[in-house]
């Protein structure tokens, strides 16, 4: 349902356009690792993935649940709510797991928080969280790297910022970019691990990036 909304809003806020190292959809069962810039990248992350007939299960902020019809929205699709610094936290990881292992695709955001910029320029991934190494480790899943760009120039910056770009994204309709690298194993220890997972993800955002001739995908590259 989730996905749904978000093919039939995207193309009126962009225009989207999506590619793949391997030409088609992840495997069922892997963990899509994607990088988080913007408020409406996971409107665009799953517009995409939608292309590939793919609707993932998807780790949030727990927070999300309490906002009216979005957070119904993923009750009834069955995505898996984060209680961040919580004794609640390790809950998500054990879901996700069984999901993975009812062959869903899990979604999860490597930062696991917007940056802190206020331009609307793209930039590499910045430090990632442990919980996908935590995830691949404990269910053995591979791990898709997903990179998207353009999203800052739907909405981003300060609160009016924000609700200006929205507003005015129908007019302007920003190109997006979203691209899936081939998946990957994680190495063992969860240091290492995650390392390697913020590279791949670093990656697949810089194919997307000089899809949209961003400066940063250069510069990212040096």
């Amino acid at each position: 349902m989730l996905s749904s909304v978000a093919a039939a809003v995207i193309p009126c806020l962009g225009r989207l356009t999506v590619t793949s190292d391997d030409g088609g959809a992840p495997a069922p069962g892997s963990i899509i690792v994607a990088n988080h810039t913007s408020l409406a990248d996971p409107g665009v992350v799953l517009a995409a993935l939608l292309r590939l007939d793919v609707e993932p299960v998807v780790l949030a902020t727990a927070g999300l649940w309490r906002i009216p019809v979005l957070g119904r929205l993923l009750e009834r699709g069955g995505h898996v709510p984060v209680h961040r610094a919580t004794d609640r936290a390790a809950d998500a990881l054990g879901t996700a797991a069984a999901a993975i292992g009812a062959g869903r695709h899990v979604l999860i955001y490597g930062e696991g928080r917007l940056p802190l910029r206020t331009d609307a320029a793209e930039a590499p991934p910045e430090g990632f969280r442990s919980g996908i190494a935590r995830l691949a480790h404990a269910s053995g899943a591979p791990v898709v790297p997903l990179g998207q760009a353009g999203a800052r120039r739907v909405t981003s910056g300060s609160g009016a910022k924000q609700i200006a770009g929205f507003l005015t994204a129908p007019a302007r309709r920003p190109r997006l970019h979203v691209h899936l690298g081939s998946p990957v194993h994680l190495p063992p220890g969860v240091e290492a691990a995650t390392a390697a997972a913020r590279e791949a993800v670093t990656t697949a955002w810089r194919t997307a990036a000089r899809h949209l001739g961003e400066p940063a995908a250069a510069l990212a590259a040096r």
